[in-house]
């Protein structure tokens, strides 16, 4: 079987299931496991994701605006590759190659490739995805496996405190925005009373204002896309704003951890968990912002 995963968390969800010598290609932002990187690149960006977060907004806004799709798809390639499974996604044109223009490029270089796509809008979402790539791949019982893991990983190991700190997730600097999607409940299951969003529900830019009326005990920085060293960069000229939202700010890998619905989102629940529950926590998953930065 030969397998293409054009989605980041759909490279990791095939890994886990075992299946890493049947990955033919990748997107560009399949970064994990690290072998992975030999593996033919079939996506590229439209603009410049090294820019600061107000530019590259911009530069978003910018494509959208002219109704063309954020990234490329090397048709030729994945043709050459003859996939018997293309994994991509609907959740988001943002963060990956969306599934229209994959089924447009199957259709056109007619391949006999099962398209899956995802579209995980809630937790409990992302552990049915890792069935539904085990089930399209031919290892549905691994699928179950791991899932069942990930679910058990996800449940409490003690009783949830009468009052759970308040916890707002920021993921875009600038302009601001508050995590949804599936990040609400992951909150909710590392400990913490998520405000902002409902889950589910798509992330929605607002101001600091609007963050602090919010009455947060606590302030999780993900930004989209970012690793924990460009989080800190780019969070620094923010401190002071940061720190007037709530007593505790935490920075985080949101690109390998909390944005990215694969495996490693359990990660960032259990490192939240240990935060708010005052154990210590550690790069590269995140650092707290020390109160006098």
């Amino acid at each position: 079987m030969r397998i293409v995963s054009l989605l980041p968390a759909a490279t990791e969800i095939v890994c886990a299931l075992g299946l890493r010598g049947s990955l033919a290609g990748r997107s560009h932002g399949c970064d994990f496991p690290a072998d992975v990187a030999g593996l033919p690149i079939l996506t590229r960006p439209r603009v410049d994701p090294s820019r600061p977060s107000s530019l590259l907004d911009d530069d978003v806004r910018r494509v959208h605006s002219a109704g063309e799709p954020l990234y490329v798809l090397d048709e030729e390639r994945l043709a050459a590759l003859a996939p018997d499974v293309v994994v991509t996604q609907a959740a988001c044109d943002v963060c990956a190659v969306s599934y229209e223009q994959v089924a447009a490029v199957a259709r056109r270089a007619a391949l006999a490739a099962q398209v899956v796509c995802l579209l995980p809008s809630r937790l409990g979402d992302v552990l049915e995805d890792v069935r539904k790539v085990a089930a399209a791949c031919g290892v549905a019982a691994r699928g179950d496996v791991l899932a069942a893991g990930l679910r058990r990983r996800l449940e409490p190991s003690a009783p949830a405190p009468r009052a759970r700190p308040r916890v707002a997730v920021v993921e875009w600097l600038d302009p601001p925005m508050l995590a949804g999607h599936w990040v609400p409940e992951a909150v909710e299951a590392a400990g913490g009373r998520p405000v902002g969003p409902a889950p589910g529900e798509p992330s929605p830019y607002a101001t600091w204002d609007e963050v602090r009326a919010l009455r947060p005990d606590a302030v999780v920085v993900a930004p989209c896309g970012f690793d924990l060293a460009r989080t800190r960069r780019e969070a620094a000229p923010l401190a002071p704003v940061l720190r007037s939202l709530a007593p505790r700010v935490l920075l985080m890998d949101g690109n390998a951890y909390l944005n990215r619905p694969g495996p490693r989102l359990v990660e960032a629940v259990e490192t939240m968990a240990d935060w708010l529950a005052g154990r210590p926590v550690a790069a590269p998953r995140a650092c707290a912002m020390p109160h006098g930065a």
